[in-house]
């Protein structure tokens, strides 16, 4: 594995810097450092200052749990052109093939159909040159996890009676595809699954389901402080207005909850 200064640098705004392997095949629309520079040296430079030498080395989300919030994030936005970059730092970081396949069909469910179908392409790609095959992927069904029968009827209840009346379809189809279904499937533990769907709402501006969402990934095992820095993270990946719309509702979570 490439270290992380010299994989990031091509990774985070740009691309290149370190050579080219044959794990990123298919981003070479990305632009280059001396590309970046004629254009905007101050953005390479914020560029290694923030994100490179300390944003990715921050102790309080994992590499591997930043890998998963960039391409939530990147999928989530329909970025594609920095996709397969960040998909490859994100399986060298320890995310496997079969959880970013799930984080792509649970993000059809949160961010939409079309932005998951853009996302395949440079996925296919990436997993192509790495040798992934359908062997690592998980099926399409299947064993599925546990459900806490008592906090879905509370649920399906509480949204039964708020919308049922009118729009007994979008009810339907949160119970049945998303919370007795997608939500159970296990090639993505549900604290993963929590992550992927907080970071989508956060970079999308999402803020009215982020209290839902973030108690729910915080019961998942979530912490407070990974919660702090999720924010801090999206910030440079989603721009600061969607961090600091967050950040308020984020607040009022963690303070509300027992400490």
């Amino acid at each position: 594995m490439r270290t992380l200064a010299s994989t990031l640098i091509s990774f985070c705004l740009f691309a290149g810097a370190a050579g080219a392997q044959p794990s990123n095949q298919g981003a070479d629309a990305m632009l280059k450092p001396d590309d970046l520079r004629a254009v905007a040296p101050a953005l390479e430079a914020y560029a290694q200052r923030f994100v490179v030498d300390d944003l990715w080395k921050r102790p309080g989300l994992s590499r591997r749990d930043r890998g998963i919030v960039t391409v939530a994030a990147l999928i989530a936005r329909d970025q594609t052109v920095e996709l397969p970059h960040y998909l490859a730092l994100a399986l060298d970081n320890g995310v496997k093939p079969s959880e970013i396949s799930e984080i792509i069909t649970h993000l059809a469910f949160y961010t939409g159909w079309a932005n998951a179908m853009d996302a395949i392409p440079a996925v296919r790609e990436v997993f192509k040159s790495r040798n992934i095959g359908a062997d690592r992927l998980p099926p399409a069904s299947g064993p599925q996890l546990p459900l806490d029968e008592a906090a879905e009827k509370q649920r399906a209840t509480r949204v039964g009676e708020q919308f049922g009346q009118i729009t007994p379809s979008l009810v339907q189809y949160t119970t049945d595809a998303l919370f007795r279904d997608l939500w159970l499937r296990p090639a993505l533990a549900p604290r993963d699954r929590s992550l992927v769907t907080v970071s989508a709402l956060i970079a999308t501006g999402q803020v009215a389901q982020i209290t839902y969402h973030l108690n729910r990934a915080m019961d998942n095992g979530l912490t407070r402080d990974e919660a702090g820095e999720v924010l801090g993270h999206l910030a440079f990946y989603s721009g600061w207005p969607n961090a600091f719309s967050a950040a308020p509702v984020v607040k009022d979570v963690i303070e509300k909850r027992p400490h």
